[in-house]
């Protein structure tokens, strides 16, 4: 039997996984860049730039909604088929 579900569909909650993902990622790099210069023995940079380094949290926090997001379209559509 075939899904109904086409694999390339967006699901409620991808983009939110998406694009925590790659906040995440901006600031992984972000914090690697900041740490450098204390492993390098260098000037470090402004503390404002350590700010940068929050862009891990917030990005974790949009994958994490966009988990709920899906996980609550899921049940949604289960209670539906029923």
């Amino acid at each position: 039997m075939r899904d109904k579900t086409q694999t390339n569909s967006a699901e409620p909650g991808d983009r939110l996984i998406r694009a925590g993902a790659l906040v995440f990622f901006l600031g992984a790099v972000a914090t690697l860049v900041t740490v450098a210069p204390f492993l390098l023995g260098t000037t470090p940079f402004p503390t404002y730039m350590f700010g940068l380094s929050m862009l891990m949290g917030v990005g974790f926090a949009l994958a994490g909604a966009g988990v709920l997001r899906s996980i609550a379209a899921g049940r949604r559509q289960a209670r539906a088929g029923r």
